[in-house]
């Protein structure tokens, strides 16, 4: 299984590798962003952005129009997390995840978590 997850993130950090070289983002964190998307594609959670729910599989789209807007400011992981994952830019509300079986947290916060430890597995 952990095969297949590195498998997966890394096809998808091949894929982001053509904005590499138009927002000159460092490797590492194309293959960082790369697993959070899959991450949150994969993990049958809903997202409530503005207080109405989106599968995480269709919530995905919008924090990757989000990136690509806020490329060019995004230095780092944590960055990529604040600037599409984390709240509404309208708003100013918090984007909350409930995944099944699990407390309803920020967005942020699980992103984070899962930063954390797929930074530990890495090692």
């Amino acid at each position: 299984m952990k095969d297949l997850i590195k498998l997966k993130t890394l096809f998808l950090a091949i894929l982001l590798i053509n904005n590499i070289a138009v927002a000159d983002v460092p490797a590492n964190q194309v293959i960082e962003v790369s697993h959070l998307l899959a991450f949150v594609k994969e993990s049958g959670c809903i997202i409530n952005r503005n207080g109405t729910d989106h599968p995480a599989v269709k919530g995905i789209s919008h924090i990757e129009k989000k990136y690509d807007y806020f490329r060019d400011d995004i230095q780092s992981t944590e960055e990529f997390i604040e600037y599409s994952a984390t709240k509404s830019t309208m708003s100013g509300d918090y984007y909350m995840v409930s995944c099944p079986g699990k407390e309803t947290i920020r967005t942020q916060d699980w992103l984070m978590a899962e930063l954390k430890r797929f930074r530990t597995e890495q090692k």
